[in-house]
């Protein structure tokens, strides 16, 4: 037992009866069990309790045992001054704050199951794909459960969008500008990505985009591949690159991406010869993403674009491939960028202004196929149908936020679990 599944336990009501008798003998009666406080002061607030023909209304406190109330030191403190019950898992010594105050001690632990104790113990030394890999099973998870798990993801993101929106002086087109280049890096190089986006002056990036041959080489310059040209493309792209610098004072830092561990098509060379093409061609994607209304209008914009015709046969600089081809962005590439990108801002933007929004991006993500990686692969062991994005999203969200902390007291899946 520990005070957290003690709360739990009382906040949910979970137990064998509720014919409750304090230490003393004295019937009492819960008229309410009050609010759960996550702030300091009592756990329980504005409970109510009958105790012969006494109503008592106040705070509940509760601790794994009675001696809990000493070492936490909470004697004295003004917080703790309206209490009206003790509940305890164990009561292994009388409390003169309360013998003096008449204020009656519960003792918890006949009344709790201890199969569900034992339960929960389970959950915690699981060491399976997840604590309730025993138990679970499809039909455990609520219906709406997976809409309101990809609407907690995404307002958590929001959070974090419109800390980068204050950073940016509320310029969208500059926060989606970022949130592509992380998307384009993948896993290996999204960071380096970021940083690489962040520390260019957007408008800069506005100023040139016009200009394929001077994008490219501001992305490629700032990557430090430009500081030894290998043939004529890449030292244009040089020339470029010492000018843009001097005239726009561009920051001497070099981020230096990583290829290992990546199969050619996706080597930051091509990304970043695909992002510089995806803003060339489109003048106004902020606009045009925040217009598009499905995922085909949304395809329309990425399925053209291609990485510029020096790669056609090449996947590095200088180095001629025997695989030639153009490079364009593959479906499964958009539908990352969608899914991490796009999506994610979509919603910050509209949120506050269009009331179908929730709705809408619901459907955007439904309309996505499932991605693959080894997490959903387990999910897809337990039973779980996994086909689209919207499903594959909000089972990643839960697998981090709740299955791999032992989050399970928290979790609508294992709260239907614990109560069995």
């Amino acid at each position: 037992m520990n005070e957290k599944l003690l709360q739990y336990l009382w906040n949910f009501k979970i137990f064998k009866s509720f014919d409750f008798k304090d230490v003393a003998g004295n019937e009492i009666e819960i008229l309410d069990f009050g609010k759960w406080n996550f702030d300091s002061g009592p756990d329980f607030l504005f409970a109510k309790i009958k105790i012969g023909e006494l109503v008592l209304a106040g705070n509940i406190e509760l601790h794994v045992k009675s001696s809990d109330w000493i070492f936490h030191q909470h004697a004295g403190n003004p917080e703790f001054e309206n209490l009206i019950l003790h509940a305890v898992y164990i009561h292994d010594v009388e409390i003169s704050d309360f013998t003096e105050k008449n204020i009656p001690t519960l003792e918890l632990k006949d009344y709790i199951d201890e199969k569900l104790l034992g339960k929960y113990e389970s959950f915690l030394k699981e060491n399976q794909f997840i604590p309730c890999s025993s138990l679970f099973s499809p039909e455990k998870v609520s219906f709406g459960f997976l809409e309101e798990t990809l609407l907690k993801k995404l307002d958590e993101k929001s959070i974090e969008i419109e800390e980068s929106l204050r950073r940016n002086k509320n310029n969208y087109e500059a926060v989606l500008f970022q949130n592509l280049a992380y998307a384009f890096g993948l896993k290996v190089n999204a960071q380096i990505f970021q940083q690489l986006a962040e520390s260019l002056d957007f408008s800069v990036v506005n100023k040139i985009r016009q200009n394929l041959t001077q994008l490219e080489a501001l992305f490629f310059g700032v990557s430090g591949w430009l500081e030894k040209p290998l043939d004529d493309d890449t030292k244009v792209w040089k020339r470029e690159f010492d000018f843009l610098q001097a005239k726009y004072s561009i920051t001497p830092l070099r981020f230096t991406p990583k290829f290992s561990k990546l199969r050619p098509p996706n080597f930051p060379t091509v990304r970043l010869a695909q992002f510089a093409a995806l803003y060339h061609f489109n003048q106004n994607l902020f606009s045009q993403v925040m217009a598009a209304k499905n995922t085909e209008e949304m395809y329309r914009i990425f399925r053209t674009v291609k990485a510029g015709t020096y790669w056609d046969s090449r996947f590095n600089f200088g180095k001629i491939s025997s695989v030639t081809g153009e490079k364009f962005l593959t479906g499964d590439f958009i539908d990352l960028l969608l899914v991490n990108a796009i999506l994610p801002l979509k919603y910050t933007y509209q949120k506050h202004s269009d009331e179908n929004i929730h709705d809408e991006i619901v459907d955007f993500y439904r309309s996505i196929p499932a991605e693959k990686n080894t997490v959903l692969q387990g999910w897809l062991q337990l039973g779980m149908k996994i086909e689209n994005a919207l499903e594959s999203q909000a089972m990643l969200f839960h697998y981090k936020n709740f299955c791999l902390r032992k989050n399970c007291l928290n979790c609508a899946i294992g709260y239907k679990l614990l109560q069995k």
